[in-house]
């Protein structure tokens, strides 16, 4: 049985190719769609035909409410494409050749107020949560860990958390809301006045409301991130910063744990899983008064590989979100 994974994330698209236990990873930076195609770069790595099925994500998903076959999958999934976030393209590239290419696969949706498994007070309180990667890695949490209950903290260029209760996704707090991430971050007052002036859009604060504005520190979404780690013990903003986002990150699993029976945490992501030059799952221990688990690699990916190997093995339900597949 062969399954491919898609994590259509902030910097680039990675796909992981699995069989049984064995895997195979790449990733293409949103930039290089403008020369390449996805699928002949699929096809360096796997014959099509012997593709069982592909499990993608794409953009908020907030289009639709369970997982389901491309074919059945309206204006790729989402309301629109306007969001936060930066739009280059890539994903829609990807997205609109694999249907093409007629490769069996199933979208994931994001978690939105559509979804029926999470607790109504968070629908009531926020209309999005988290990009349907985040739902991939936290079944790949699920499935290499084995909790049932657990939080979840991916943390990168921004933090998502999501709160996990008795198998199904209950709720949490996306990358607008709460704890900043290395370059998105909420709007505060200051932002909100700018916005309202004109000076900036939503969109644009959002993008570089994280720790690039406190690091003083922007060389572009692939380069930023460990710019501001790099500098950690010689520049007094990059410290800041990270300190900043170490609290805010904090202050959010915290605000879930009261909930969180087992009191498991599950930190994933580029920055959530650093050890080197600075230990963030170190950092972030000190504070929490939990079990801390890290997820490394492209969990993104390989969650969503893993979602597609159980639906093909009958699963008709991840976390708590239906599953729809003949």
């Amino acid at each position: 049985m062969i399954t491919v994974g898609i994590d259509h994330g902030t910097s680039g698209v990675t796909t992981c190719i699995k069989d049984g236990n064995e895997k195979i990873i790449f990733k293409l930076k949103r930039t290089e769609f403008k020369t390449k195609s996805y699928i002949e770069e699929l096809k360096k790595h796997i014959d099509l035909e012997d593709i069982d099925l592909m499990a993608l994500t794409y953009s908020m998903g907030d289009g639709i409410d369970k997982i389901l076959p491309i074919e059945k999958v309206k204006n790729r999934g989402v309301v629109n494409i306007e969001g936060v976030g930066e739009k280059v393209g890539g994903g829609t590239k990807v997205y609109d050749e694999i249907k093409n290419a007629n490769i069996p696969a199933v979208v994931i949706p994001g978690l939105h107020r559509g979804i029926k498994c999470m607790d109504e007070r968070f629908k009531a309180l926020y209309s999005h949560i988290a990009s349907p990667e985040k739902i991939s890695i936290a079944y790949n949490a699920y499935k290499t860990f084995g909790f049932e209950n657990y939080i979840l903290s991916d943390i990168s260029s921004n933090t998502v958390t999501l709160l996990i209760k008795d198998g199904k996704i209950f709720g949490g707090f996306d990358a607008c809301i709460g704890a900043i991430g290395m370059l998105h971050g909420p709007l505060d007052l200051e932002l909100i006045r700018k916005i309202d002036s004109g000076e900036i859009t939503a969109n644009e604060a959002f993008s570089k409301a994280g720790a690039v504005k406190i690091a003083k520190l922007y060389k572009g979404v692939e380069d930023t991130k460990m710019a501001i780690i790099n500098n950690y013990f010689n520049d007094e903003n990059c410290k800041l910063a990270v300190d900043s986002l170490i609290l805010s990150v904090v202050m959010e699993i915290n605000s879930l744990m009261f909930l969180n029976k087992g009191k498991n945490v599950v930190l994933a992501g580029s920055i959530g899983t650093l050890k080197h030059p600075i230990d963030i799952p170190k950092m972030i221990k000190e504070y929490v008064d939990g079990n801390i688990f890290i997820l490394s690699g492209e969990s993104g990916a390989i969650g969503s590989a893993m979602i597609a190997e159980d639906i093909l093995k009958g699963k008709r339900d991840i976390l708590g979100i239906e599953v729809e597949f003949e």
